[in-house]
């Protein structure tokens, strides 16, 4: 996972381009860009929760067969289809056009829907398969986060559906999904540490 959200974050900036200006003119032109910035450390943010959700949850694993591969595997494509959404958030952000924002967030709102549930998917497989995890993670642990995922394809869902009436609502409800997976992972991180303290 590492190498593959270090490709994703270098792949993101490098949708930084020098913006065209007059001389005596940068500071305008940089602070122009302000939708490309605000897309890229909103987008940052939430592959970087991403990697955290990863690192620690694959981190209390002692075993991963192929069916677990598998769907790391299309975790990671969901991952990477980010960069899209986030350059096309950025450019209507620039042209303003309403029509054109609304169709960006919808995108990135998919995208997001997507990711949440491959993570869904690998919650729902894993906690089947109790034989995969260290002994020293209880049941309780899986109980009290996999519910997560489907509570931010809810939030992803309602900005969808908001957006067709309100881009900015729809904008507000998508940062909100991200957000929640911040506080998602700091909530799964405290369960983890209590799980370690159950029994298996």
């Amino acid at each position: 996972m590492n190498f593959t959200i270090y490709l994703l974050i270098t792949i993101l900036v490098l949708e930084f381009h020098i913006p065209d200006y007059q001389p005596g003119h940068l500071l305008a032109a940089l602070l122009a860009q302000w939708p490309l910035i605000l897309s890229y450390v909103f987008s940052y943010f939430y592959v970087g929760t991403l990697w955290l959700f990863h690192h620690d949850y694959f981190n209390m694993l002692q075993r991963i067969d192929r069916n677990v591969n598998m769907l790391n595997l299309l975790m990671l494509f969901s991952i990477t289809l980010l960069d899209y959404p986030m350059s096309l958030v950025a450019d209507a952000l620039t042209t303003g056009n309403r029509q054109d924002m609304q169709t960006a967030f919808i995108v990135y709102d998919l995208v997001a829907l997507f990711i949440s549930a491959t993570f869904y998917f690998m919650y729902a497989y894993l906690h089947h398969h109790q034989d995969l995890k260290k002994p020293g993670i209880s049941m309780a642990f899986y109980a009290a986060i996999k519910f997560d995922p489907v509570r931010s394809v809810t939030i992803y869902g309602l900005a969808i559906v908001a957006t067709f009436w309100s881009v900015w609502l729809g904008a507000i409800l998508l940062a909100g999904g991200i957000i929640f997976h911040f506080l998602a992972y700091l909530r799964m991180s405290r369960q983890l540490e209590q799980a370690k303290g159950g029994t298996a």
